[in-house]
């Protein structure tokens, strides 16, 4: 017979409630889909339209931009002609993610966007993306 108002018929419950958990999870979600549109980088350009998925780039890849006069931008900072090469060597010398996403305005001819992949390839960057907006079906 137990004395002093303890139940001895109750077991110790070792379950985790993750209800709070999940309603901390889904606030931050819901956070960082409202900001992410809103912390994008790098030169406004006109992008070709593709019928592709969507790809966002992350926080420490390198967005090189080519606007329609022409002009070549690694994230907003402008490059002068014939430095890509140099810069994006320098700049990914001590990284071990190779990674450059590429946005080309529809007006700069092809011939400028494939010197420019050229430069980028020639630094050696091993992962090269092109940024396109989705196509309106």
């Amino acid at each position: 017979m137990a004395m002093g108002g303890q139940n001895s018929n109750r077991a110790v419950m070792a379950e985790i409630n993750v209800t709070p958990l999940v309603d901390v999870m889904l606030v931050l979600l819901v956070i960082f889909m409202v900001t992410a549109p809103m912390m994008q980088q790098g030169v406004q350009v006109n992008l070709p339209k593709a019928d592709t998925k969507a790809m966002t780039p992350a926080e420490e890849t390198v967005v090189v931009s080519v606007d329609k006069s022409g002009k070549v931008f690694i994230d907003k900072a402008e490059v002068p002609a014939g430095e890509l090469r140099n810069r994006l060597t320098t700049m990914f010398a001590t990284r071990a993610k190779k990674e450059v996403f590429l946005k080309a305005d529809t007006t700069v001819p092809y011939g400028e966007v494939v010197r420019t992949m050229a430069d980028i390839k020639g630094a050696g960057i091993e992962r090269l993306g092109m940024v396109t907006d989705p196509a309106v079906k």
